[in-house]
Parts: structure tokens; C-alpha cells; sequence
């Protein structure tokens, strides 16, 4: 059965990355114990491509910053909306989604929603 992928870009500081871990790790913990099947987020490490569009690029990461790359993986886009209902209501995340109080500025986001093509 075809899984559903939420995907993230997110352009963040790089001082400000241990307090993104922080943040992370009890969403995870959160999205996880709601039914998500798997919850990665990943640091830019090799970005400075230049034969390629950049993450960095596409992210439009200033200097001084570095690119987030994350996904969360879903039984179905309806399985999806469902966890993603119960996350946002979940009180542990309330002081997190203040834009105004992140590690990043939230209108920089980069997302979609993703339907597997290839899975092995």
C-alpha cells in the first residue's frame, strides 16, 4: 500500500539549531505517538552543490544558515490528516507554533504533501 509523505525545507540559523533539535524531538515524540509511521528531520551537511540547484538555493538560506530537510511518513493522506488533526490540538505543541517565539521564521517553510511513487 502507498504511503503518504509530508515533506519540509526549512532555512534556520545554524546558532539556533540546538533549540530546533529540542523542538523536534518532542514533535517527533508527539507525531509519532499520534500514528505517524516515521518522523525524520535532517541538518544540511554537503549543500554548497554547484553543477546542481542547492538546497541552500531553493531554501533561499541567507548567510549564516543552514537548510533543515524533513519528512513525515503516513498510512494515507486521510491517515495523514488525521494525525495531523490530533498533533495540532495536542496542548505539549500550543507555545511551539507561536511564529513569533521559533527557531525560524515560519513563513520561510517550504512544504508539501508527497503520494509515494516508488517505495522498496
Amino acid at each position: 500500500m502507498a504511503k503518504y509523505v509530508d515533506g519540509y525545507v526549512i532555512p534556520i540559523a545554524q546558532s539556533n539549531l540546538d533549540d530546533y533539535k529540542k523542538m523536534a524531538e518532542l514533535a517527533g515524540a508527539i507525531w509519532k505517538e499520534h500514528g505517524a509511521l516515521e518522523y525524520i528531520e535532517c541538518t544540511g551537511d554537503d549543500l554548497d552543490q554547484k553543477e546542481l540547484v542547492s538546497f541552500k538555493q531553493a531554501a533561499n538560506a541567507k548567510e549564516g544558515e543552514t537548510v533543515i530537510f524533513s519528512w513525515i511518513v503516513f498510512e494515507s493522506k486521510e491517515h495523514r490528516d488525521r494525525v495531523n488533526q490530533a498533533v495540532m490540538a495536542d496542548p505539549r505543541l500550543q507555545e511551539m507554533m507561536n511564529p513569533d517565539t521559533g527557531p525560524f521564521d515560519c513563513k520561510r517553510i517550504v512544504y508539501g504533501g508527497f503520494k509515494t511513487m516508488v517505495e522498496f
